[in-house]
């Protein structure tokens, strides 16, 4: 799947593959909502299902204003890569969001880059 030009805020954009076939990415951008996990989380699954994909990529680098929903997200898309037997990095990660993760233990979890 292809990233659109542009994505509004609280959106996530499509999963696309990387250059690596055995990854694939979700980028994250804007301020994340409560009701934007369970679709996040379905997309991840349904992807996973149908891919050989080793790990996923969770490209923040467009996340605005991380709070305790945006980790609770990252939280939830990392669980669903583990129950398909994936494992999930997280790129583009801002000192703020770096530091969220860490304070309520999730910083070596989700493998930071």
């Amino acid at each position: 799947m292809v990233a659109p030009e542009e994505s509004a805020p609280g959106t996530t954009r499509p999963l696309r593959p990387m250059a690596d076939p055995s990854a694939i990415i979700v980028e994250i951008g804007g301020r994340i909502d409560r009701a934007d996990i369970a679709p996040l989380c379905a997309r991840v699954r349904l992807a996973l299902d149908v891919s050989d994909a080793e790990l996923v990529v969770c490209d923040v680098a467009g996340l605005t204003d991380p709070d305790c929903v945006a980790v609770d997200a990252l939280a939830r898309v990392r669980l669903t890569a583990r129950r398909a037997g994936r494992r999930l990095r997280l790129r583009g990660v801002s000192p703020g969001l770096r530091a969220l993760l860490c304070f309520v233990g999730l910083g070596d979890d989700l493998g930071l880059d």
